[in-house]
């Protein structure tokens, strides 16, 4: 599976859990948060498909992600993204890009308009 593009930018999604949606939420849809001290890379990927696996098998499991997995689209400048290797992680769909914590900053000012979402599962604590 290839990356979507569009010209001067990469489509990206990243699966991601209430609380951290809550944070990109407050930041107008724009931006990521900063990492966590255990988090050294944000791992933004390739697919949709990708993003959706995540979200819905582990995101609804997962009492840290509030038991629901959103997947969430955006737009990333391909001259900052051109930096950085897309990683294969485990199977050949699992495309995704590792960027360090300390480069967060500069990843949210590459990003071309709106995070939007554009999925939602929502899971059960068991």
């Amino acid at each position: 599976m290839t990356d979507a593009t569009t010209g001067s930018t990469i489509t990206l999604y990243r699966p991601v859990g209430r609380a951290e949606l809550a944070l990109i939420e407050g930041s107008g849809w724009r931006a990521f948060p900063p990492r966590l001290e255990h988090q050294p890379f944000f791992y933004p990927v390739a697919n949709e498909a990708y993003a959706v696996q995540i979200a819905r098998d582990w995101n609804t499991r997962d009492a840290a992600s509030g038991f629901a997995g959103y997947v969430l689209r955006f737009a990333v400048d391909r001259a900052f993204l051109d930096r950085y290797p897309l990683q294969t992680a485990g199977a050949a769909m699992h495309k995704e890009y590792w960027i360090p914590a300390e480069e967060m900053d500069d990843f949210n000012r590459a990003i071309v308009g709106l995070i939007e979402v554009t999925a939602e599962f929502i899971g059960k604590a068991d």
